[in-house]
């Protein structure tokens, strides 16, 4: 919060005096603050707040590499969800990073015996189990 007090205080400080050299004509900056905002404008606006709650919570419970992985699979919903409302007409490129970026989710949460042919871990039976018994000796 106090990263940006400074920023918030001299922007504030901004919008009066414009509003005070320009007579209050149009009235105060927090009557104008949402005049001319349209029904995308307000879906944009609550995208970006839920995202921002989303990313937080995600964080608290998750590590950096789910919250990228989460953010790049928010994309490839956006972009599907925006072909038919939009005529949106995704590139190659976009395609070729949705095809990585998957790949990648698969192999970072696929069991790794899955990916390498590993051999299946062994437990050693009692028989083969040989105590060594260590004696400690002390300068003193």
């Amino acid at each position: 919060m106090t990263a940006y007090t400074f920023g918030a205080i001299f922007n504030m400080t901004r919008l009066l005096v414009d509003d005070f050299r320009g007579g209050f004509e149009k009235g105060p900056w927090w009557q104008r603050l949402c005049i001319g905002y349209s029904i995308t404008t307000w879906m944009v606006v609550l995208n970006l707040g839920s995202t921002g709650l989303l990313v937080s919570w995600l964080m608290k419970y998750a590590d950096n590499i789910v919250n990228e992985y989460s953010t790049s699979m928010a994309m490839l919903l956006t972009t599907v969800l925006s072909v038919f409302p939009f005529s949106f007409r995704p590139t190659l490129q976009l395609f070729l990073g949705i095809i990585i970026c998957m790949m990648s989710l698969h192999m970072y949460f696929v069991p790794s015996n899955m990916l390498v042919d590993l051999p299946l871990p062994v437990k050693a039976t009692p028989e083969e189990v040989i105590e060594v018994s260590v004696d400690r000796k002390t300068d003193s």
